[in-house]
């Protein structure tokens, strides 16, 4: 654990900051962009209390406790889930937010719905972390009827990316359209089990994450998340994390 006399791992203060994720800190002190009291910085690197810390030449304060946000947000089709602003269709210039914020997770171009963002640190790690074991939610179209074969399918596991994905909640809602509920966050995961059974997703949507609901949030805005659901998400973050069943079998 981090204490004044061990310093904070520069990852960790530039996130604690709300200045990105550790894998872009990570990424940017690679790039020679992070400085120590003028001295570049390595991975690994930590800060110690008085020490002046800058980004790109701008020195970054730790944000203050009353002052962090966890925003939801209905991600349109085609915005990224990156802070880089070299990429035109980044998230965060598209949100244009008056505090500097990055996204907990990700969610692809190619999908809509809830994604969350925040300047908190700490918080964005919590989250992170737990993704093994709470619960996204999707709303899933594809492009030919869905059988008991596939449900069954998707339900019990499908080999992706040399594993076997761990079981998870379906419901079908109309001749193409479903309702699956995950507890793992593998990359396209959706797309990829459906790839495996034959099918094309061709329009997918979260619309929960762990208590935090889209609900009738319009496409393109984004709401503060509320004392309550701030209260609930705690809750659930704080509960002993047990490991879900699921399949080790390797595909071929």
């Amino acid at each position: 654990m981090d204490n004044e006399q061990m310093g904070m791992r520069i990852n960790k203060f530039l996130s604690d900051a709300g200045v990105c994720s550790r894998r872009e800190a990570d990424r940017l002190i690679a790039l020679g962009e992070v400085k120590i009291d003028g001295a570049l910085a390595e991975v690994g690197s930590r800060v110690f209390p008085g020490q002046k810390v800058t980004v790109k030449n701008e020195e970054v304060k730790r944000t203050e406790k009353a002052d962090r946000v966890l925003l939801a947000f209905h991600k349109p089709k085609g915005v990224e889930c990156t802070s880089d602003p070299s990429n035109p269709d980044n998230i965060i210039d598209f949100l244009h937010y008056d505090k500097r914020i990055y996204t907990v997770g990700r969610l692809d171009k190619n999908s809509s719905g809830l994604i969350l963002l925040t300047n908190d640190g700490e918080l964005a790690n919590q989250i992170a972390k737990a993704g093994e074991f709470h619960e996204k939610e999707y709303l899933v179209r594809v492009n030919a009827p869905i059988t008991e074969e596939f449900l069954k399918s998707m339900a019990t596991g499908v080999p992706i990316l040399g594993k076997i994905t761990a079981p998870c909640r379906i419901r079908q809602l109309s001749e193409n359209l479903f309702d699956i509920v995950l507890i793992q966050g593998m990359n396209r995961q959706i797309r990829r089990m459906c790839e495996y059974l034959g099918y094309r997703v061709v329009s997918l949507k979260r619309v929960r994450v762990m208590n935090i609901v889209l609900g009738e949030l319009p496409k393109g805005e984004y709401r503060e998340v509320t004392e309550k659901e701030m209260e609930e998400l705690k809750r659930l973050l704080s509960l002993p994390q047990r490991r879900p069943a699921r399949k080790e079998k390797k595909t071929p």
